[in-house]
């Protein structure tokens, strides 16, 4: 029996156990929607192309599944590249499907035509023209082991709409093999064996653990491995989870706005051990100095990440739950007290602090963050915008899991995370997602409140409004004299109303001794909630 390419191309998605799309329709991706009706995977519309591919990734960063999205050709496929580049530079897994114009108008400059494939290229893992409807299985299969294995990463199908009504008869492959493709996944025993002895001969080690430990599914290994050698282990943005942030070992995140106490342990090493982590410009600073000081092992499943941005004594090339396992079985159970005794005190004198104010006119939001995560319960869900809201939740949330906090990292994509909530409500329904936001980043894509009310998700959006960009802001003053333009937002709408008039829960809290009650108030409420609090304009991010 005959079926049409678009309904080979649900049984395909149907064959790799997708049960949820994010996306939004138009002409040429019709017959699709029209083979999704009755196919029985939930369809999640989106209020813009954008979203959908933020909630994809969402969705694929809480499940550990890929994430699926969809668009019209043209304008709908171009608003998914933010999306797909997001996803890219955090390495994770998403399946991108467009529609494109008949194939016999490729190339003429037709209505909602764009070349899709050529504009994504630089940040895909792979992209698929499609112009034979019957390799539509063999493509699918091909696309969904590409973006899951190795370093995970966005894969593009775009297909014409004519490919998408042309006959076909339907054979899923069982298996792949495709050429030139072939993750590593198991380190190589004698690097590893000189990973383990320099472990013993280190003074004073470090493990830099990035966001390849949560992909991975490692992070008890990580824990394992660091409290048999007795090594502080600091994180990177993407790497928060990956251990419990109250575990004594964990030194917090790194970076240029990570905690003194991170960097000064990486920065003094004489032993770093970066896992799972691309050793970006704002994670590490100064790798080259680094380099100078330290022995440097650098374990990563990319090859191409390894060397890149830091000279590494000993490349490990895998994936990292393999590898620590190994690490694990191999080294000998070591005590470093006089490293982690000069730490602890660096941390007691220099850890994250605040003076927090009982009378004030503003909510702080460092002490609101310290709060939430006392009424937290171990199944919430946080996800992030980005700027100064990202940034005081990296450092005072208390994260004890791995895939409970997420961000966008790399590519540092403000409007990221309330469309992310709507695919972790998803993926997760059992759980609170709670969206810490910006008034700067939330005013991005708050039109996705409509989303969430329409699928009565379980998101609570916590929005810090300081009338201002305060992260831009805060660099205008800091280089640039405190010439301020052009980052000031006076004239915000009144968010409690924006959200009322979607049917959310809403109130506004000016200063501290609300907070508590107010959390308390937007933990028990079920449904959609927006916190909106009012920070004072000069708060500094650290």
């Amino acid at each position: 029996m005959e079926i049409t390419g678009a309904q080979a191309l649900v049984k395909s998605l149907l064959a790799e156990n997708v049960d949820t799309i994010f996306g939004y329709p138009g002409a040429a991706i019709c017959p699709f929607y029209d083979a999704l009706l009755d196919s029985g995977i939930k369809h999640i519309l989106t209020r813009h192309e954008q979203g959908a591919a933020h909630a994809a990734s969402g969705y694929a960063r809480a499940t550990g599944k890929v994430g699926v999205c969809v668009s019209t050709s043209g304008p709908g496929a171009t608003n998914l590249i933010t999306g797909i580049a997001t996803a890219y530079m955090d390495s994770i897994p998403l399946v991108a499907i467009t529609g494109q114009v008949s194939t016999e108008l490729i190339g003429r400059d037709v209505f909602q035509e764009v070349d899709i494939t050529g504009a994504t290229l630089p940040f895909c893992k792979h992209s698929y023209l499609v112009k034979d409807a019957n390799l539509i299985p063999r493509i699918v299969k091909e696309a969904f082991y590409i973006a899951s294995t190795g370093r995970p990463g966005p894969v593009l199908l775009d297909v014409p709409v004519d490919i998408q009504n042309a006959k076909v008869k339907y054979n899923y492959p069982e298996h792949i093999d495709i050429r030139g493709y072939k993750p590593t996944l198991k380190g190589h025993i004698n690097q590893i064996k000189k990973a383990a002895e320099a472990f013993m001969q280190a003074r004073r080690p470090v493990i830099v653990a990035g966001g390849g430990v949560i992909t991975a599914n490692a992070h008890w290994e990580l824990q394992k491995l660091a409290e048999t050698c007795d090594i502080p282990v600091a994180t990177t943005l993407m790497g928060i989870g990956s251990m419990v942030s109250t575990h004594p070992l964990n030194l917090g995140m790194v970076g240029t706005h990570g905690s003194y106490i991170a960097n000064y342990a990486v920065n003094h090493a004489d032993l770093l051990v970066i896992l799972g982590a691309r050793v970006g410009d704002r994670a590490m600073g100064a790798a080259h100095n680094i380099a100078k000081r330290a022995k440097i092992i650098h374990i990563d499943v990319d090859p191409a990440e390894i060397g890149k941005n830091i000279g590494t004594s000993i490349p490990i090339v895998g994936d990292a739950k393999n590898i620590l396992s190994a690490m694990v079985e191999t080294v000998e159970p070591k005590s470093n007290k006089e490293w982690r005794d000069k730490l602890e005190q660096l941390k007691a004198e220099r850890g994250p602090k605040y003076t927090m104010q009982e009378v004030s006119e503003y909510v702080q939001p460092k002490y609101l963050l310290e709060e939430l995560s006392n009424v937290l319960d171990e199944k919430t869900v946080v996800t992030t915008e980005v700027g100064q809201n990202q940034i005081w939740a990296a450092n005072f949330l208390k994260v004890k899991y791995p895939r409970t906090f997420i961000t966008s990292g790399g590519l540092g994509t403000m409007g990221y995370g309330l469309p992310a909530a709507v695919g972790v409500s998803i993926g997760r329904p059992d759980a609170c997602v709670i969206n810490i936001s910006g008034d700067g980043s939330f005013q991005m894509s708050m039109q996705e409140l409509g989303t969430i009310r329409q699928h009565d998700l379980n998101v609570k959006i916590v929005l810090f409004n300081n009338y201002r960009l305060g992260m831009v802001r805060e660099l205008q003053k800091q280089k640039y004299r405190g010439r301020y333009y052009q980052v000031e937002l006076d004239k915000n709408p009144d968010f409690v109303q924006l959200a009322e008039a979607y049917g959310f829960a809403a109130e506004r809290i000016t200063s501290n001794h609300e907070v508590r009650e107010a959390l308390k108030r937007m933990r028990d409420h079920i449904g959609p909630y927006l916190l909106e609090c009012r920070v004072h304009p000069e708060e500094s991010t650290l």
